[in-house]
């Protein structure tokens, strides 16, 4: 059996339990809850995964999208700056995954 890439369901446990913790009135900011999921799940991808050429994209994506929302929600930083800095960023972290020196995703089957 092949394993997949921990994001997705890293992402979901984030966004779940800051919607959780929201709905049951712990933490007041819902804001506050998505940009520490995100940042949160950035780190976890790291940790889980290692380095390797899917989460040199992902991590610092999901990190890089909770520092945009902190922006936004504190700092009056608009979408339209936002978005197209992400993207940059995005196809940045794309070009770096081709590298040579970064290795390749390694399957849980294929480890030693």
């Amino acid at each position: 059996m092949t394993q997949r890439s921990a994001a997705f369901p890293i992402v979901l446990i984030a966004i779940g339990a800051g919607w959780l913790v929201n709905e049951l009135q712990l933490m007041p900011q819902m804001g506050t809850l998505i940009i520490l999921g995100l940042i949160a799940a950035g780190v976890a991808v790291l940790a889980f995964e290692g380095i390797n050429k899917s989460s040199v994209v992902t991590a610092p994506m999901l990190i890089a999208t909770g520092f945009a929302v902190y922006l936004k929600d504190y700092h009056g930083l608009g979408l339209k700056l936002a978005i197209p800095a992400l993207m940059v960023l995005a196809g940045l972290l794309m070009l770096l995954a081709r590298s040579v020196h970064i290795r390749e995703r390694v399957e849980q089957d294929e480890q030693p």
